[in-house]
Protein backbone atom coordinates (compact mmCIF):
# COMPACT_ATOMS: atom_id res chain seq x y z
CA UNK A 1 0.00 0.00 0.00
CA UNK A 2 2.71 2.45 0.82
CA UNK A 3 4.30 1.58 -2.17
CA UNK A 4 1.54 2.66 -4.28
CA UNK A 5 1.37 5.83 -2.97
CA UNK A 6 5.08 6.55 -3.83
CA UNK A 7 4.57 5.54 -7.43
CA UNK A 8 0.98 7.21 -7.82
CA UNK A 9 2.37 10.12 -6.30
CA UNK A 10 5.72 10.23 -8.29
CA UNK A 11 3.66 9.53 -11.47
CA UNK A 12 0.99 12.48 -10.88
CA UNK A 13 4.28 15.00 -10.46
CA UNK A 14 5.43 13.68 -13.72
CA UNK A 15 1.97 13.76 -15.90
CA UNK A 16 1.31 17.33 -14.28
CA UNK A 17 4.45 18.67 -15.21
CA UNK A 18 5.48 20.20 -12.04
CA UNK A 19 8.74 19.49 -12.59
CA UNK A 20 10.83 18.72 -15.43
CA UNK A 21 11.01 15.47 -17.37
CA UNK A 22 14.66 14.60 -17.11
CA UNK A 23 14.42 15.01 -13.56
CA UNK A 24 12.56 11.61 -13.86
CA UNK A 25 13.63 7.70 -14.68
CA UNK A 26 12.13 4.78 -15.27
CA UNK A 27 11.36 1.70 -13.35
CA UNK A 28 8.94 -1.40 -13.92
CA UNK A 29 6.78 -1.66 -11.86
CA UNK A 30 2.73 -3.47 -11.74
CA UNK A 31 3.67 -4.34 -15.45
CA UNK A 32 4.13 -0.45 -16.45
CA UNK A 33 6.84 1.48 -17.18
CA UNK A 34 6.64 3.62 -13.94
CA UNK A 35 8.45 7.33 -13.74
CA UNK A 36 10.13 8.46 -10.30
CA UNK A 37 12.08 11.16 -9.62
CA UNK A 38 15.22 11.63 -9.28
CA UNK A 39 15.86 14.78 -7.40
CA UNK A 40 17.48 14.13 -3.99
CA UNK A 41 15.38 16.70 -2.42
CA UNK A 42 11.70 15.43 -3.28
CA UNK A 43 12.88 12.05 -2.95
CA UNK A 44 13.79 13.07 0.75
CA UNK A 45 10.89 14.40 1.34
CA UNK A 46 8.61 11.39 -0.38
CA UNK A 47 10.82 8.75 1.91
CA UNK A 48 9.78 10.85 4.90
CA UNK A 49 6.23 11.10 4.47
CA UNK A 50 6.26 7.13 3.15
CA UNK A 51 7.95 5.80 6.20
CA UNK A 52 4.99 7.73 8.87
CA UNK A 53 2.18 6.64 6.12
CA UNK A 54 3.63 2.94 6.34
CA UNK A 55 3.30 3.34 10.44
CA UNK A 56 0.23 4.40 10.57
CA UNK A 57 -1.15 1.75 7.30
CA UNK A 58 0.27 -0.63 10.07
CA UNK A 59 -1.50 0.88 13.08
CA UNK A 60 -4.78 1.12 10.67
CA UNK A 61 -4.85 4.99 11.34
CA UNK A 62 -4.55 5.97 8.19
CA UNK A 63 -7.89 7.33 6.49
CA UNK A 64 -7.01 9.51 3.52
CA UNK A 65 -4.18 11.20 1.71
CA UNK A 66 -4.45 14.08 -0.25
CA UNK A 67 -2.12 15.39 -3.07
CA UNK A 68 -2.71 19.76 -3.26
CA UNK A 69 -1.34 21.11 -6.34
CA UNK A 70 -1.40 24.93 -6.29
CA UNK A 71 -0.23 27.94 -7.60
CA UNK A 72 3.08 29.57 -6.59
CA UNK A 73 1.94 32.84 -7.78
CA UNK A 74 -1.28 32.96 -6.23
CA UNK A 75 -1.23 30.18 -3.69
CA UNK A 76 -4.51 29.04 -4.73
CA UNK A 77 -5.45 25.11 -5.00
CA UNK A 78 -6.27 23.77 -8.51
CA UNK A 79 -6.08 20.36 -8.02
CA UNK A 80 -6.85 18.37 -5.64
CA UNK A 81 -5.87 13.86 -6.10
CA UNK A 82 -7.69 12.34 -3.03
CA UNK A 83 -7.36 8.61 -1.75
CA UNK A 84 -9.65 7.25 0.47
CA UNK A 85 -8.47 4.92 2.73
CA UNK A 86 -10.89 2.08 4.44
CA UNK A 87 -9.20 -0.34 6.57
CA UNK A 88 -10.65 -3.58 7.26
CA UNK A 89 -10.19 -3.53 11.26
CA UNK A 90 -11.32 -7.30 11.81
CA UNK A 91 -7.83 -9.10 10.41
CA UNK A 92 -5.08 -9.00 12.75
CA UNK A 93 -1.83 -8.66 11.70
CA UNK A 94 -0.51 -11.74 9.55
CA UNK A 95 -3.78 -13.18 10.27
CA UNK A 96 -2.46 -15.63 13.19
CA UNK A 97 -4.32 -18.67 13.52
CA UNK A 98 -5.53 -18.36 16.43
CA UNK A 99 -7.05 -15.68 15.17
CA UNK A 100 -9.55 -17.43 12.83
CA UNK A 101 -12.77 -18.16 13.73
CA UNK A 102 -14.59 -21.42 12.73
CA UNK A 103 -17.17 -21.38 10.44
CA UNK A 104 -20.91 -22.47 11.28
CA UNK A 105 -20.00 -26.03 9.57
CA UNK A 106 -17.69 -26.47 12.15
CA UNK A 107 -14.61 -26.77 10.34
CA UNK A 108 -12.83 -24.36 12.48
CA UNK A 109 -9.77 -22.44 11.29
CA UNK A 110 -10.71 -22.20 8.17
CA UNK A 111 -10.16 -18.72 6.46
CA UNK A 112 -12.91 -16.34 5.35
CA UNK A 113 -13.47 -16.07 1.57
CA UNK A 114 -13.79 -12.16 1.67
CA UNK A 115 -10.03 -12.04 2.48
CA UNK A 116 -8.92 -14.40 0.05
CA UNK A 117 -7.33 -11.84 -3.01
CA UNK A 118 -4.24 -12.55 -5.57
CA UNK A 119 -1.60 -10.43 -5.69
CA UNK A 120 -1.95 -10.34 -9.51
CA UNK A 121 -5.48 -9.00 -9.23
CA UNK A 122 -4.35 -6.44 -6.86
CA UNK A 123 -1.44 -5.58 -9.36
CA UNK A 124 -4.11 -5.34 -12.06
CA UNK A 125 -6.00 -2.89 -10.07
CA UNK A 126 -3.10 -0.68 -9.29
CA UNK A 127 -2.24 -0.75 -12.83
CA UNK A 128 -5.69 0.31 -13.49
CA UNK A 129 -5.40 3.17 -11.63
CA UNK A 130 -1.87 4.21 -12.62
CA UNK A 131 -2.69 3.69 -16.48
CA UNK A 132 -5.78 6.70 -15.36
CA UNK A 133 -3.59 9.17 -13.60
CA UNK A 134 -1.42 8.73 -17.45
CA UNK A 135 -4.79 9.71 -18.47
CA UNK A 136 -5.59 12.58 -16.58
CA UNK A 137 -3.78 15.52 -18.99
CA UNK A 138 -6.23 14.64 -21.59
CA UNK A 139 -9.29 15.94 -19.65
CA UNK A 140 -7.19 17.65 -16.50
CA UNK A 141 -7.22 21.96 -17.56
CA UNK A 142 -3.39 22.93 -18.31
CA UNK A 143 -1.48 24.45 -15.50
CA UNK A 144 -0.57 27.27 -16.80
CA UNK A 145 1.28 29.01 -13.79
CA UNK A 146 4.32 27.32 -11.93
CA UNK A 147 2.66 24.65 -8.86
CA UNK A 148 4.49 23.48 -5.96
CA UNK A 149 2.63 20.15 -4.04
CA UNK A 150 1.84 19.53 -0.53
CA UNK A 151 0.95 16.02 0.77
CA UNK A 152 -2.04 15.78 3.35
CA UNK A 153 -2.77 12.85 5.74
CA UNK A 154 -5.90 12.42 7.37
CA UNK A 155 -5.56 10.38 10.15
CA UNK A 156 -7.78 9.24 13.34
CA UNK A 157 -7.72 10.80 16.69
CA UNK A 158 -5.75 8.70 18.00
CA UNK A 159 -3.12 9.04 16.04
CA UNK A 160 0.46 10.81 17.50
CA UNK A 161 1.05 13.75 14.65
CA UNK A 162 5.15 13.84 14.48
CA UNK A 163 6.84 17.21 15.61
CA UNK A 164 8.02 18.10 12.72
CA UNK A 165 4.29 17.80 10.89
CA UNK A 166 2.04 20.63 11.09
CA UNK A 167 -1.46 21.33 11.00
CA UNK A 168 -3.80 21.55 7.62
CA UNK A 169 -6.55 23.29 6.38
CA UNK A 170 -7.82 20.36 3.75
CA UNK A 171 -6.86 22.95 0.74
CA UNK A 172 -10.16 22.76 -0.90
CA UNK A 173 -11.46 24.16 -4.63
CA UNK A 174 -13.80 27.00 -5.10
CA UNK A 175 -16.19 25.60 -8.07
CA UNK A 176 -14.14 22.61 -8.24
CA UNK A 177 -14.83 19.53 -10.76
CA UNK A 178 -14.22 16.28 -9.90
CA UNK A 179 -13.31 12.36 -11.51
CA UNK A 180 -13.68 9.58 -9.57
CA UNK A 181 -10.77 7.15 -10.09
CA UNK A 182 -10.90 3.66 -10.51
CA UNK A 183 -10.65 2.05 -7.02
CA UNK A 184 -8.35 -1.36 -5.71
CA UNK A 185 -8.25 -3.10 -2.54
CA UNK A 186 -6.12 -5.93 -0.88
CA UNK A 187 -7.05 -8.35 2.25
CA UNK A 188 -6.75 -5.11 4.77
CA UNK A 189 -7.45 -2.16 3.29
CA UNK A 190 -9.45 -0.50 0.11
CA UNK A 191 -8.57 2.42 -1.48
CA UNK A 192 -11.16 5.04 -3.42
CA UNK A 193 -9.37 7.66 -5.50
CA UNK A 194 -10.54 10.67 -7.46
CA UNK A 195 -9.04 14.22 -8.95
CA UNK A 196 -11.31 17.38 -8.32
CA UNK A 197 -10.10 20.38 -10.04
CA UNK A 198 -10.74 24.29 -10.61
CA UNK A 199 -13.42 24.25 -13.28
CA UNK A 200 -13.01 27.02 -15.89
CA UNK A 201 -14.92 30.31 -15.66
CA UNK A 202 -17.58 30.47 -17.94
CA UNK A 203 -16.59 32.95 -21.14
CA UNK A 204 -18.69 36.06 -20.57
CA UNK A 205 -20.80 37.07 -23.98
Amino acid sequence: MTEFFGYAVNSILYQRGLYPPSTFEVKKKYGLGMLVSSDEEIKNYLVSVLDQINEWLIEKKLEKLVLVISSVRTRETVERWVFDIETDSEIGLEENEENVKPTEGGKGGEKNKKYEKSKQDITNEIAAIMRQIAASVTFLPLLEDECSFDLIVYTNKDSETPQEWEESDPRFIRNAETVKLRSFSTKVHSVEAAVAYKAESPLNV
